[in-house]
């Protein structure tokens, strides 16, 4: 089953801990859970996460000494759980690193929602959009491709495929999953599409070696 991203939980209330574990479960979230400071320090040395949701006030160190002592180490988006008075608590932590914040009580609903808009915003954020391989580069920033010193116009249905492919290099993408992404449903319009793509890229569009045809599956963009 593809997951949407792995999430540490940081609480030290069994309760509302395992209520948002189970919580993410179901909006198919890979979730790892920690009931302490201590604890979470081990688990994002050895396992990478895409979001961490952070209790402040816990036994032992704090959730705030938490992200004090790992700012420099942790790339990781913080959402914060603060009790409803803890305004002070609530500043000082965005001030240092965390993303967001929610005061207990919270709505399960409103909680999801806010996890999902950062991972969204953090994979935006994170995607190629200049690529280089051979004698090619494809910069989606300036809409251009660049092949032996000549320039090539990419224009949005071009753009939206390109950054795609070139964030998912080597992963076969069906006719059917083009289609949805640029909203055309005819596939021959598709095919006109890569056929396009190719001239752009390929020294020999016939035989292509980096934008290829799975024959009955798709098309994959070879590149390293």
């Amino acid at each position: 089953m593809n997951k949407f991203g792995h999430i540490l939980v940081v609480d030290d209330d069994d309760g509302i801990r395992n209520l948002v574990k189970q919580l993410l479960i179901q909006e198919n979230y890979i979730v790892t859970t920690s009931d302490c400071a201590e604890d979470a320090n081990n688990k994002i040395s050895n396992i990478k996460f895409d979001l961490i949701v952070l209790d402040v006030m816990m036994p032992g160190k704090s959730g705030l000494e938490f992200i004090s002592e790992n700012k420099n180490k942790i790339k990781t988006p913080i959402i914060l759980l603060t009790a409803k008075g803890e305004v002070n608590e609530r500043v000082i932590g965005l001030e240092i690193g965390a993303d967001d914040y929610l005061p207990k009580p919270f709505e399960p609903k409103e909680l999801t929602l806010r996890i999902k808009s950062i991972l969204h915003r953090t994979k935006r954020k994170n995607l190629k959009r200049v690529i280089e391989f051979e004698s090619v580069v494809i910069d989606i920033n300036r809409l251009f491709i660049t092949k032996d010193g000549k320039q090539y116009k990419i224009n949005n249905t071009e753009r939206i495929i390109l950054e795609k492919m070139i964030n998912t290099p080597g992963e076969i993408h069906s006719r059917e999953e083009i289609g949805k992404l640029i909203k055309i449903d005819k596939e021959r319009s598709i095919d006109v599409i890569i056929t396009r793509l190719r001239k752009k890229i390929e020294d020999d569009p016939k035989n292509p070696k980096y934008l290829q045809t799975i024959r009955g599956q798709g098309y994959v963009l070879w590149i390293k």
